[in-house]
This record gives structure tokens, C-alpha cells and sequence, in this order.
């Protein structure tokens, strides 16, 4: 059970307890190319400039579907999240989504304007 009360599926469980406690706890990079590590771009691109926005996009959806605590921390940064979080939450699966709106409201907040 989350905070708030809300009960998410057993199957979802795995992607709520590696959430960060807090957004400010995301420091990753903000500029600049990023080499994402093989078991998190097992397929295809491990590289990805965050100059271009849809290279931006596809890495933070690997990493917010894949990507364990550390990797979250490491990878995430709070204000790109916060500012991309619209178009994510649509690449994303219900889940996963729905777990991160859950515990940071301010990211359902940010898809609402």
C-alpha cells in the first residue's frame, strides 16, 4: 500500500520499492552524452546525447522501465523528468506510471498543464 492508501497490484510491487524516497534524490546528467549500461540498453543504442530530445526521451523511458534504484538515481535528473514527464507518462507503461504518479504527485501535476 502506497502512502496515500491506494493498493497497486502485487505485479507492480517490484517498481514501487525502487522508487527514490524523493525527485531531488534524481542528480543524473543533464547535458551531454550518456552511456547507458548493458543491462539497461541490452538492445540497440547505449549512447544518448541529451541535446537531442528524442534520444532524451527514448533513454529516460529505458531507464524508468528498466532501471533499478541506483540506475534511477544515476541516470534521472529531477527538472528534465519534471519537464519531459507529459510525453514520458505516454511512452510508459500503466504501471510503471502509475507507480511514479503515485509516490510524486507533482509529476501528475506536471502532465495536467
Amino acid at each position: 500500500m502506497t502512502a496515500d492508501g491506494f493498493t497497486l497490484p502485487d505485479r507492480w510491487a517490484h517498481v514501487a520499492e525502487r522508487l527514490p524516497a524523493s525527485l531531488e534524490e534524481l542528480s543524473g546528467p543533464a547535458i551531454g552524452p550518456v552511456e547507458l549500461p548493458r543491462h539497461l540498453a541490452w538492445s540497440g543504442l547505449t549512447i544518448f546525447d541529451l541535446s537531442d530530445e528524442q534520444l532524451l526521451l527514448g533513454m529516460y523511458r529505458v531507464v524508468l522501465a528498466n532501471g533499478m534504484h541506483e540506475d534511477l538515481i544515476a541516470y534521472l535528473n529531477a527538472d528534465i523528468l519534471g519537464r519531459h514527464w507529459p510525453r514520458l507518462r505516454i511512452a510508459l507503461g500503466r504501471g510503471v506510471r502509475s507507480c511514479w504518479e503515485q509516490r510524486f504527485p507533482q509529476l501528475m501535476a506536471a502532465a495536467a498543464e
